[in-house]
C-alpha cells in the first residue's frame, strides 16, 4: 500500500506516534488509509450539510477494513460570488482544490480517496485531482436543493430569484414582492434546484462512472442520500482491493458518453470548460468541437430548469441519471462496456432501470428538441468557438442579426440594462471578461437575468468571453475565444457593427469587412485591469483559453 511508506518499520516509529495522538490504535494504522476530502463550510447552501455525510462515508470504510482520515478544502458559492469581484476567484479556485487534495493525498500517502463536493467548480477541482494523482477515488455530491413554492404554488428556484431582480427594476414586481420571494427561493440544503451548473457536474460525475449510481439526483435532504454515502465508503474499499483507478475509468469513451448525458439534459455552458479539464488532468485531449458533434447526434430529451419546467427532484423520481443514461443506451447513443466506480459495466448498472415518467425523460425518438442542449458557435467573432446552451434559447432568437452595444465590463452592461439602455434587437457585448481579461472567466449571471426580468430575453442577445452560470436562460453566448485581452476579435468591435447570430448553421459572425478588421487591430491596445491580488496575477499568468477548459499551463 502507498501508506506503508508512512507507517511501516522501525524507523516509522515517529510516525505511528503520531498518528497514536490522533487516537488511532495500531491496529486502525496497519489499515488501508481512505483520505476524505470534505468540501464543507458553513457558507455555501450545497455543502452545510456535508459532515454529516462524511460520517457516513467513514462508516462505510470503516466497515469495510480502511481507515478513514477527513480533511478540508475550500469551496466558493457562485451565487453569493456573482455580479462583483468575488467572481473573479470562482474559476480559479477550481485548480486550488485540485492542487490541495494532490498535497494532501502525496504528503500523506493515502491509499485511495473520497471526494465530497457538491457546487460548482468543486466537483470538477476534486475530479480533476482524482485523474492527476489515478489512486482509487469515489466522488460523492451532498445532492441537489428541493425547489421552492410561492403562495401561488409556482415552482421557483435560484434562477426565478436573479430575474425577479429585472422584473422588480422594470417595476412588474414590488419590492415587497421580491423580499417574499427571497425567502423561499431556496428552502432547503443542496445544489441549487435547476440543472446548472452545479447539477449538472453532479450528474456528470454519474455520467463519467466516477460516481455512484443516484449521485446526480437524489435530493440532499433525503436519507437515501446518507445511505449512498455509507455505500460509497464500501464502494472506495471494493476499487482499492480490485486495483480500479480514475483512468481505467476516465477513458475518451467515457468523457464521450457523458457529452451524451450532458446533451440529453440540457446541462450548463460550463460543462464546456470542465470535462476538458478533467480529460486534460487524465491525460486526454477532449476538443470543444466534439461537444457539437455529440449535439448533432444526441437530443435533448429532458426539459429542466432553467429552460424547462422541471428540477432536479423531478428528474429523480422518474430515474435519474440512470434513466436518462437507459434511454441513450437503448438508442446507441453511449457506450455500456464502460468500467464504473461499482465495479460493474455502465451496461450492468442499467440492466434493470426504468424511466418513471415520459414527459420528465422523454424517450429519445420524442424529444423536446432534436439536438442537444448545447452548441458551439464559429466565425469571424469566435474563430476558435463559442458556447451557448441552445435549448434555453427562445426560437425566435435562434437566428438574430442586430447592432452592438459595447462594454469592457459586467458592471457597466449591467448598469446600462437597469437604466433602460438595451432596447430590443440590440446585441449586448461584454469583454474583457476572460480567462485572462478578467482575470476569473466571471459568470455573467446579473445582466442575462435582468434581460430576462425585464422582458428583453426574447429579442436581445448576450455575447461574452466571460462564461454564464447554468441558472442563464436566453441567447446568452459565452467563452469566446480567443478573448479580449489576447487580441480576439471580440476585442475589435465597435458600438453598431452588426452581429450575426445563427445558432442552427453554428455562426457567429460580424458585418464589417476584413480590411477594416485588420485596420482595427492595428490600432488595438488591451485592456489590462490593474489588480491587487497576487493570487489573480498568477493565474492571469498561466491560464489557457475558453476553448481548452481555461486550465493552467506552465509555458
Amino acid at each position: 500500500m502507498r501508506s506503508d511508506k508512512i507507517k511501516k518499520g522501525i524507523s516509522r516509529a515517529p510516525h505511528r506516534s503520531l498518528l497514536m495522538a490522533d487516537g488511532y490504535e495500531k491496529w486502525e494504522i496497519e489499515r488501508p488509509w481512505v483520505g476524505i476530502a470534505n468540501a464543507y463550510n458553513s457558507i455555501i447552501p450545497g455543502h452545510m450539510h456535508l459532515r454529516s455525510l462524511v460520517e457516513a462515508v467513514k462508516a462505510g470504510i470503516y466497515a469495510a477494513g480502511g481507515l478513514p482520515l477527513e480533511f478540508s478544502t475550500i469551496g466558493v458559492c457562485d451565487g453569493l460570488a456573482m455580479n462583483h469581484e468575488g467572481m473573479r476567484y470562482s474559476l480559479a479556485s477550481r485548480e486550488h482544490i485540485m492542487d490541495s487534495i494532490e498535497i494532501m493525498a502525496k504528503a500523506h500517502g493515502f491509499d485511495a480517496l473520497v471526494l465530497v463536493p457538491n457546487c460548482d467548480k468543486i466537483v470538477p477541482g476534486m475530479a480533476m485531482a482524482a485523474a492527476r494523482l489515478n489512486i482509487p477515488a469515489i466522488i460523492l455530491s451532498g445532492g441537489p436543493m428541493l425547489a421552492g413554492r410561492d403562495v401561488d404554488k409556482n415552482v421557483v428556484d435560484l434562477s426565478s430569484m436573479f430575474e425577479a431582480v429585472g422584473k422588480c427594476a422594470a417595476g412588474v414586481i414590488t419590492e415587497d414582492e421580491l423580499g417574499k420571494l427571497e425567502s423561499i427561493a431556496c428552502p432547503t440544503c443542496g445544489s441549487c434546484s435547476g440543472m446548472f451548473t452545479a447539477n449538472t457536474m453532479n450528474c456528470m460525475m454519474e455520467a463519467l462512472g466516477l460516481a455512484l449510481p443516484g449521485n446526480g439526483t437524489i435530493p440532499a435532504v433525503f436519507s437515501e442520500r446518507i445511505r449512498l454515502a455509507k455505500a460509497t465508503g464500501r464502494a472506495i474499499m471494493q476499487l482499492l482491493y480490485k486495483g480500479i483507478t480514475p483512468r481505467t475509468i476516465l477513458t475518451k469513451v467515457a468523457f464521450i458518453n457523458a457529452i451524451a448525458v450532458d446533451m440529453a439534459l440540457g446541462g450548463s455552458t460550463n460543462t464546456a470548460l470542465h470535462l476538458p479539464a478533467i480529460a486534460w488532468a487524465a491525460g486526454l485531449d477532449l476538443p470543444l468541437s466534439l461537444f457539437d458533434q455529440m449535439s448533432r447526434r444526441c437530443p435533448h430529451i429532458c426539459s429542466m430548469s432553467p429552460g424547462g419546467r422541471y428540477h432536479i427532484e423531478d428528474l429523480f423520481f422518474a430515474g435519474g441519471v440512470q434513466g436518462v443514461m437507459s434511454r441513450l443506451l437503448e438508442a446507441g447513443l453511449i457506450d455500456g462496456d464502460l468500467i464504473t466506480v461499482t465495479g460493474k459495466t455502465v451496461a450492468e448498472n442499467l440492466a434493470e432501470v426504468r424511466v418513471l415518467d415520459d414527459e420528465v425523460i422523454r424517450p429519445v425518438d420524442r424529444p423536446y428538441h432534436a439536438e442537444g442542449g448545447l452548441a458551439v458557435l464559429y466565425g469571424r467573432l469566435a474563430p476558435d468557438g463559442a458556447v451557448v446552451k441552445q435549448s434555453a434559447v427562445s426560437p425566435e432568437m435562434m437566428m438574430h442579426t442586430g447592432p452592438a452595444r459595447i462594454f469592457d465590463s459586467e458592471e457597466e452592461a449591467t448598469e446600462a440594462i437597469f437604466s433602460g439602455k438595451i432596447k430590443a434587437g440590440d446585441v449586448v457585448i461584454i469583454r474583457y471578461e476572460g480567462p485572462k481579461g478578467g482575470p476569473g472567466m466571471r459568470e455573467m449571471l446579473g445582466p442575462t437575468s435582468a434581460l430576462a426580468g425585464m422582458g428583453l430575453d426574447k429579442c436581445v442577445a448576450l455575447i461574452t468571453d466571460g462564461r454564464f452560470s447554468g441558472a442563464t436562460r436566453g441567447a446568452s453566448i459565452g467563452h469566446v475565444s480567443p478573448e479580449a485581452a489576447e487580441g480576439g476579435p471580440i476585442g475589435l468591435l465597435k458600438d453598431g457593427d452588426l452581429i450575426v447570430i445563427d445558432i442552427p448553421a453554428r455562426k457567429l459572425d460580424v458585418e464589417v469587412s476584413d480590411e477594416e478588421l485588420s485596420l482595427r487591430r492595428k490600432q488595438w491596445k488591451p485592456i489590462l485591469r490593474k489588480l491587487d491580488s497576487p493570487f489573480l496575477e498568477r493565474y492571469r499568468a498561466f491560464v489557457t483559453s475558453g476553448a481548452k477548459g481555461a486550465v493552467l499551463e506552465v509555458k
